[in-house]
């Protein structure tokens, strides 16, 4: 029998392995098979076993080892996972699971997929956000060619929320500058279309100069929201505005002309009205014309041609207006008491334009130069002038109360007397401020001459020399006045003398009386004093008094004579 012994077999396999061993050793006996053979044979199985039991044991070595390193990576990518999410306290929370190694993997594995189901959620939220950030900064840049969802790729090392919640900060931010740049477009394009139909301008191909997009759709979608199309929106508008401003500035222009030529040449109502729409804007702003078409081309080109027209009809009655800018001047120059050649002037300036040597456009610039600088002047005279109507009143009434004072009959009753009471007790309150009237007159005077370094000349006479020459003969005629008091006093004073002694009675006192057959002069009709008038230097130079019609001048008062005695009442009754 063979010193080897296969081993025995399992249980179950005992009787199988036993007979196949017991039918090969009665083989072995039948053959003759030596006891070294045999060995040999038997050895030959027995390394045949083991080997296949080696075999078994390395299959069960690397599972096992396999399964070591499933699970090792498992819980590595679990851990990594699980920090890429951000969910450290979830990692911490974790139990190792426990059991044998399948079991293991097995407790592992629906960890690891809900953990991989919840990453692949969080990669295509970040895929989304991070793209729409892609695409809108690539709108903004104006960059026509977008990365495609499958080429992008995500940074699956920090998938945190915190990290989701800073890109969406971001993309918010974005989609805020989007939405502010495209009502910035809006906006531009609006006021192109604005300025487009105002002064009829093709708007789609204002727009497609700027960028296609806005010639194939009004999407805001499909809109550039590029710093580049912005700019050069903004430029087009900016473009748009100065020819607006341009245009209406001419157009403006031609209306004024319009409106100038009009006035020169009397141009009828119905006819000024077919051009309302154009001047009516002679004194609008840029912003405030909007009427579509009111700014074209054709409307300015139709108003340049009817202001050409009136030129050439303005050239043939530029003598009618040359004269009638004559007579407009020496208007100016009558109403402010300047000196003026009106007929030496006006045959002047025809006999000029007769000859045919004048340029008459020049020559009615010249006049209207001359319109502006006498209208400054006689702006310059208007306050001296209304001081000079107030002093011409008050000496009118002063004259009229030297002859108001004259007549003796002035107290007597009838009808006007009050009134005439009333008016010399005004007038004497103005007479009694014609000092101060000529002095201020004559320092506004002065201090005119001075600015001006010409006289003020009052219809051809200087102003100053009147006003001093007036004053002079009103000082000698109060001198004169005074003096005609003194020697009536001094003459009653006598006639007391004469009938009551040189000392009159302290008891009794006599009114001075009226001596008999004394002739007095005067018109008696009440109210109308009719004495001397002296004349002052403005009546002299022919000046107009204001509104009141000259008197007669009268006689002055007979002076009684010195040797005159006048007769008591009762002597003269019966």
């Amino acid at each position: 029998m063979s010193r080897f012994q296969l081993p025995s077999p399992p249980r179950n396999e005992a009787t199988s392995c036993g007979s196949m061993l017991q039918e090969l050793q009665d083989l072995w006996d039948e053959i003759g098979e030596t006891d070294l053979e045999r060995d040999r044979m038997i050895l030959q199985l027995e390394q045949e076993c083991l080997n296949i039991y080696r075999k078994k044991v390395d299959q069960a070595r690397k599972q096992k080892a396999d399964l070591h390193q499933i699970l090792a990576e498992g819980e590595a990518e679990v851990s990594l996972v699980i920090s890429a999410l951000g969910e450290r306290e979830s990692l911490m929370r974790l139990e190792k699971p426990k059991g044998s190694l399948k079991e293991q993997v097995a407790a592992l594995k629906p960890l690891l997929e809900e953990l991989r189901r919840k990453k692949e959620e969080r990669i295509r939220e970040f895929t989304d956000v991070q793209l729409q950030i892609v695409r809108i900064c690539a709108e903004i840049a104006g960059l026509a060619h977008l990365e495609s969802p499958a080429t992008f790729k995500v940074d699956e090392g920090d998938l945190t929320i915190k990290r989701l919640g800073e890109l969406k900060s971001q993309l918010h931010e974005l989609q805020l500058d989007k939405n502010l740049r495209l009502k910035k477009v809006n906006a531009l394009v609006e006021s192109i279309h604005e300025l487009c139909m105002v002064m009829s301008v093709e708007l789609n191909k204002t727009l497609s100069e700027v960028h296609s997009c806005f010639s194939n759709s009004r999407n805001n979608h499909s809109k550039s929201i590029s710093n580049d199309t912005l700019a050069r929106l903004g430029g087009t508008v900016h473009a748009l505005k100065q020819e607006k401003l341009q245009r209406l500035k001419k157009l403006q222009d031609l209306g004024s002309t319009l409106i100038e030529l009009w006035n020169l040449m009397d141009t009828p109502v119905d006819e000024q009205k077919r051009f309302d729409h154009v001047t009516s804007l002679i004194s609008a702003t840029s912003d405030a014309v909007t009427c579509n078409g009111c700014l074209a081309l054709d409307v300015i080109e139709q108003v340049g041609i009817e202001a050409d027209r009136l030129n050439v009809l303005k050239a043939s009655k530029m003598k009618e207006l040359v004269l009638k800018k004559q007579s407009e001047l020496e208007e100016i120059y009558r109403s402010v008491h300047m000196d003026v050649e009106s007929d030496t002037d006006r045959q002047i300036l025809i006999n000029f334009i007769d000859s045919g040597k004048a340029d008459l456009c020049e020559l009615l610039g010249g006049m209207e130069n001359r319109i502006e600088k006498a209208k400054e002047q006689a702006s310059s005279r208007k306050e001296i002038l209304e001081k000079v109507e107030k002093w011409k009143i008050a000496s009118e009434e002063e004259r009229w109360l030297d002859d108001y004072e004259r007549d003796q009959n002035r107290y007597n009753t009838g009808r006007g007397v009050h009134k005439n009471l009333k008016r010399a007790e005004k007038a004497r309150i103005l007479v009694s401020k014609i000092p101060s009237m000529i002095e201020n007159l004559s320092a506004k005077i002065r201090a005119w001459e001075q600015e001006k370094g010409i006289p003020f000349m009052y219809d051809k006479v200087r102003l100053l020399d009147t006003l001093e020459e007036y004053a002079a003969l009103r000082q000698q005629k109060e001198e004169e006045k005074r003096r005609s008091r003194k020697k009536l006093q001094e003459q009653q004073t006598a006639e007391q003398e004469a009938l009551y002694g040189t000392k009159p009675s302290p008891m009794r006192q006599f009114p001075v009386k009226k001596p008999l057959g004394q002739s007095s002069n005067v018109n008696m009709a009440v109210g109308t004093p009719t004495g001397r008038r002296v004349s002052t230097p403005l009546s002299r130079h022919g000046f107009a008094s204001s509104g009141k019609d000259k008197k007669e001048i009268g006689k002055g008062n007979a002076v009684i004579p010195v040797n005159y005695v006048a007769l008591p009442k009762d002597i003269l009754s019966p």
